[in-house]
């Protein structure tokens, strides 16, 4: 029986795969080493236009993957992360745009990161992989996106390390760019940030699985993989959306326990949250990723981020959430000001959602209209037109 697109929906997606970089060419790393041959897992929704200039690129965050929209198939329970966002007659809308998106380096769904085999040894990478930050997974990206005969980017968009990403584009290609959209995010993280990405890397790094990283082939660190994401996941939530989710319920059963077996649903959810994460993601990325978001600072090398962006040449629109306190407003409007003193044509929007840093995944509504109509005057204002319909 033949698969029904559902209305609003890329229908089945495909996962491709480029491949670059090849030695002795290997692309040179901000850390000083050198990474190749380098593959990149990516896909594609909508068709591109006559003049290849409807194309955007969705930049995904810490635990994503290049599967933002669609389904691999009839069977598979849930479409792409970002699916609510991505389709005809959505925000990104498959009708007029060209949207693409890719696993990045370090990453382990596909494009090259420690779980890969490095073919000078035949073995995984391991903790022998060299140390990646935001800017060299986005120079990566300018590989494929030249793969893709693609000049100028229409859009780049992505939320939390997705958002730090599209900042960068704006940054390291501002010719290359015609809007930036940055979502939930930072142009650097605080203490408080980075602590928390410390406190999930040794979490992975005390369990006695993990084997200074050398654990392919054999009993993974589980439960330093599911500890990191419990510690994490509670940073996305916001304490009105955790009250609302689970309050003080418990958990199958009617009174306290009273002793240290789980008690309450969000004990249970956290637990269910960590071990599903243990099925889909590898450690050592986890390592990997955390330490190029804490690396993460688009001030230097002066310091100053007002210098940083004053090359910038897209346009902007900033998005926020006032419950979200892992990446709080506060630093979008920091990015804000810093484009303002440039005179970017810039809007900024913070959305009074309950559900704190998971909003922009979450919230349908007021950001998708925001997003919809900010991306309709971009591509108004440069004549950009949808690809012709097919006959």
């Amino acid at each position: 029986m033949p698969h029904r697109k559902e209305p609003g929906s890329v229908g089945l997606v495909k996962k491709k795969f480029y491949a670059f970089s090849e030695p002795p060419h290997e692309m040179a790393l901000e850390g000083g080493g050198r990474l190749g041959p380098i593959t990149l897992a990516y896909e594609t929704y909508g068709r591109l236009n006559r003049d290849r200039t409807n194309a955007i690129l969705l930049l995904h965050a810490l635990s994503g993957d290049s599967h933002a929209a669609g389904r691999y198939s009839a069977e598979e329970p849930k479409p792409g992360w970002w699916d609510n966002t991505i389709g005809p007659g959505k925000a990104f809308d498959t009708d007029k745009y060209f949207v693409i998106c890719s696993n990045v380096i370090g990453g382990c769904q596909g494009s090259t990161g420690p779980s890969s085999v490095n073919p000078v040894t035949g073995k995984e990478y391991a903790l022998s992989f060299p140390i990646i930050t935001i800017n060299d997974m986005v120079r990566a990206q300018a590989h494929l996106v030249d793969h893709l005969g693609i000049e100028r980017l229409l859009a780049v968009a992505g939320g939390s390390m997705g958002g730090m990403q599209a900042l960068q584009w704006a940054v390291s290609y501002p010719d290359r760019v015609v809007a930036s959209i940055p979502i939930a995010t930072t142009a650097k993280h605080s203490p408080q940030q980075i602590a928390f990405n410390q406190v999930g890397r040794a979490a992975i790094m005390a369990d006695p699985n993990f084997n200074d990283g050398d654990y392919y082939g054999r009993e993974v660190p589980k439960d330093g993989l599911a500890l990191a994401r419990m510690v994490g996941h509670i940073t996305y939530l916001s304490d009105d959306s955790m009250h609302e989710k689970f309050g003080r319920r418990l958990r199958g059963k009617k009174t306290l326990g009273y002793n240290f077996n789980i008690d309450f649903e969000v004990e249970s959810y956290l637990r269910y949250k960590g071990d599903a994460f243990v099925n889909r993601f590898d450690a050592n990325s986890y390592l990997y990723i955390t330490k190029a978001i804490d690396y993460f600072d688009l001030s230097l090398p002066t310091g100053s981020l007002v210098k940083a962006v004053e090359k910038v040449r897209s346009k902007f629109l900033v998005i926020s959430f006032k419950s979200d306190w892992l990446y709080p407003p506060y630093q979008s409007k920091e990015i804000v000001k810093a484009l303002m003193v440039n005179g970017v044509d810039i809007t900024y929007c913070e959305i009074d959602s309950r559900y704190g840093h998971d909003a922009f995944l979450l919230d349908e509504g007021e950001m998708s209209k925001i997003l919809k109509n900010f991306l309709g005057n971009v591509a108004s204002r440069k004549g950009i037109a949808a690809p012709a319909v097919m006959s």
